[in-house]
C-alpha cells in the first residue's frame, strides 16, 4: 500500500467534543480539494465521531489508526468544498 503524505497536520490532543470536530472542519475548509489532513487526537469519542461527521459532510476518511493506548491518527481527504 502506498504511503499517504498529509498536506496538513493538526494536533488536537487534549480537546474534547465538539471542539475536536470544529477544529478539524475549520482546518479542512482552508485546504484544497484533494488535499489530505492528518488529525492527531486522544479523545476516544472523537476517534469515532470525527470520521462519521466528515463522511456525513462528503469528505473521504482514508484511515483511523489507534497509535497508542490513548491516541489516534485520522487521515481525511478533502473531496469537496
Amino acid at each position: 500500500m502506498e504511503e499517504i503524505i498529509p498536506d496538513k497536520r493538526i494536533d488536537i490532543r487534549g480537546l474534547k467534543c465538539p471542539y475536536t470536530f470544529v477544529r478539524s472542519k475549520l482546518t479542512l475548509e482552508s485546504m484544497n480539494v484533494g488535499d489530505v489532513l492528518e488529525i492527531l487526537l486522544n479523545y476516544p469519542e472523537a476517534a469515532v465521531s470525527i470520521p462519521k461527521s466528515m463522511q456525513d459532510h462528503g469528505q473521504r476518511v482514508l484511515s483511523v489508526e489507534k497509535t497508542t493506548d490513548t491516541e489516534w491518527t485520522i487521515l481525511i481527504r478533502k473531496e469537496r468544498d
